[in-house]
């Protein structure tokens, strides 16, 4: 008799622990660790699935950014699974393109901006924040697809590199050090200077036609000076480094830990830069100066940064 009455005391206060840990097994785990869910689905109650992308789709979405640097490609994803920001800061990064270096990281942080740092370390990079604005389907889906799936993404910008190089594009150069192996990573031969290579998506990953002369077809002539002033952005060291055969991304110093299940709740760690209130935006102190049609002309293209500020006084 004693022992059933013992055993029902067991029982009932497991059911009790039951109750009262399932709601914390739903919640998002510390920055990263994976989620534990508490259901058999794996994903927390009354959250969406998240969207699903075959390898062929992933393909195309990272063609376009695929050939990037790793710490330029980094910072780049991060920034996707924030799109809807992608606009405002594009035209920040544009009419400030003229202020550099510590003068440009004095600006974002006087002007209180109120975007995710990893928005904000795309800001000295106006032509790709203008990529990414101009086709915000697909920024959206290349976030998306990184919020559900790093792994998948990495995968295919893997299988991208590897059609790059086996078809002779994709080599070391004086911007850039390609390193081989099973996994291809990519550079920038002065890590203060990265380069933002143009190339043609529907011809590098393909092979070349007779007599086409591979060499031309990435150009690296448009870069940013990239200094310390850019640290607490996470640029610097083990920016952007790619753990490529363990599916992890670094950025600042840690691991990227966004998903889409904790994407309403993730912060990032970063030292010294923040997100404001949108009503915390400080008074606008710097001139506007928006890029001139030849200046984004030749960025799109690759070509050496022409700087026409000066023209408009």
């Amino acid at each position: 008799m004693k022992t059933n009455n013992l055993l029902s005391k067991v029982a009932a206060l497991a059911a009790v622990l039951t109750m009262v840990a399932g709601p914390l097994l739903a919640q998002d785990p510390p920055q990263g660790q994976p989620p534990v869910y508490a259901n058999d689905q794996g994903a927390p109650p009354n959250q969406a699935p998240p969207p699903s992308f075959s390898p062929e789709q992933l393909d195309r979405l990272v063609s376009r950014i695929a050939l990037y640097p790793d710490s330029l490609l980094a910072q780049v994803l991060a920034a996707a699974t924030y799109s809807d920001s992608i606009p405002d800061a594009a035209r920040w990064a544009d009419e400030h393109h003229y202020l550099t270096g510590q003068a440009l990281a004095d600006a974002i942080q006087a002007d209180h901006l109120p975007w995710d740092p990893s928005v904000q370390a795309l800001l000295p990079f106006p032509s790709v924040l203008d990529t990414m604005a101009s086709d915000l389907n697909w920024t959206r889906d290349l976030g998306n697809a990184f919020l559900a799936s790093q792994q998948d993404v990495m995968d295919a910008v893997q299988r991208e590199r590897h059609k790059a190089e086996q078809y002779g594009y994709l080599r070391s150069n004086n911007t850039i050090v390609v390193s081989g192996g099973p996994y291809i990573s990519i550079a920038p031969y002065d890590p203060g200077f990265i380069v933002v290579p143009y190339y043609d998506p529907a011809i590098v990953f393909f092979p070349p036609r007779p007599g086409f002369f591979v060499g031309g077809a990435i150009r690296f002539g448009f870069g940013v000076g990239i200094g310390g002033f850019f640290r607490p952005w996470g640029w610097g060291v083990r920016v952007g480094v790619f753990d490529w055969g363990a599916h992890r991304v670094f950025i600042n110093g840690g691991v990227w830990g966004r998903t889409w299940y904790n994407r309403g709740v993730y912060v990032h760690p970063y030292v010294g830069v923040r997100a404001w209130a949108p009503n915390q935006r400080a008074a606008e102190a710097h001139e506007l100066h928006a890029r001139s049609e030849r200046e984004r002309a030749y960025a799109r293209e690759g070509r050496p940064h022409v700087e026409e500020h000066e023209r408009h006084h």
